[in-house]
């Protein structure tokens, strides 16, 4: 048995929804059916009546809901437990944050919130946009930080998590330069000669932001798609080889930009509009209310940080100030 199992089936046990659990769970509907379905099959009884709607709950399901919450909760406690032994301080705040962020954002703002609260403790992780998330959900930090568009929002339910929304980053399309100093590729390109293009993989954040740019571009982007990965990092590095045209965060770029490495592509120029092929995303910072709420010193220092950067921000929660690029 997986503890996401159990996680999965308190959420459709409160929601009676599948659809509405499969979206605070960050998982497609039909992968949250087969993840309770897999725990049925372990216990080896119906947790779930599928004859009536809305959902309910069989007796045994009643029954096991009860114990899912009591394993939970002794799950959590062993994990707090052993926090308070070994590993990081008690008032370490742990961070979840997407990879590009973390190595661009997250250390300037949190030299700024250090300069007003004093030195934190801080643990980070690195992950994708969905694994950050969902690592909140699960209990496993403090706070996220990460992407945010309307084309695919971050569905946290506002009732159980607190956001604010700390600046914006666009994403746009970058080339080396030529030894002329203009750019070594250009975009629209054409059938014949389709642009050398570095892409995100499918399932990457900045991927799917790419894609709604290809979408929406006012004009027919041809595209020979020649490398993949999902990292921003990596496709800076093959861009400024050489390679071909990557879309990237500005932040991970403006120091190559500065020293003319890389190029964007959709500057102004005669005969054109700014910003064809650029898109602009929030960046959010998110926290479980419930678990804030908590009387422990870690929490306590949680608050504040968060109330410390409520009040930068002002009463709108954004700061035009902060933006990127």
């Amino acid at each position: 048995m997986e503890l996401k199992w159990l996680e999965d089936f308190v959420s459709l046990a409160e929601t009676r929804s599948f659809s509405r659990s499969a979206e605070l769970r960050h998982v497609t509907q039909p992968a949250f059916s087969r993840r309770i379905q897999a725990l049925e099959a372990w216990l080896g009884t119906e947790l779930i009546d599928r004859s009536v709607y809305p959902t309910r709950l069989t007796n045994a399901g009643e029954v096991f809901y009860e114990q899912a919450l009591a394993m939970l909760s002794q799950v959590h406690e062993a994990r707090v437990l052993l926090r308070g032994h070994i590993g990081a301080p008690a008032t370490t705040i742990e961070f979840a944050v997407p990879h590009t962020l973390s190595l661009t954002y997250f250390p300037k703002w949190l030299q700024r919130i250090e300069a007003q609260m004093g030195p934190i403790h801080t643990r980070l992780r690195a992950l994708n946009v969905h694994d950050a998330v969902l690592s909140l959900v699960e209990g496993g930090c403090d706070l996220v930080m990460g992407y945010h568009h309307p084309s695919h929002p971050v569905a946290l339910d506002p009732g159980h998590y607190d956001m604010l929304t700390l600046g914006f980053e666009p994403i746009s399309p970058f080339s080396a330069p030529s030894r002329a100093g203009r750019p070594r590729f250009q975009l629209p390109g054409t059938a014949d000669a389709p642009v050398p293009y570095l892409s995100y993989t499918p399932n990457a954040y900045l991927g799917r932001m790419t894609e709604v740019i290809i979408a929406k571009a006012p004009e027919r982007l041809y595209l020979d798609r020649v490398y993949e990965t999902d990292m921003a990092e990596a496709l800076k590095a093959m861009a400024l080889a050489g390679h071909g045209v990557a879309f990237l965060p500005h932040s991970a770029v403006e120091d190559a930009v500065a020293a003319g490495a890389l190029i964007r592509l959709d500057r102004p120029t005669r005969g054109t509009a700014a910003d064809r092929f650029t898109l602009t995303m929030e960046i959010r910072l998110y926290r479980d209310k419930l678990a804030a709420a908590a009387d422990d010193r870690r929490q306590r220092l949680v608050q504040r940080l968060w109330q410390v950067v409520a009040d930068e921000l002002g009463m709108n929660g954004k700061s035009e100030t902060d933006e990127i690029g």
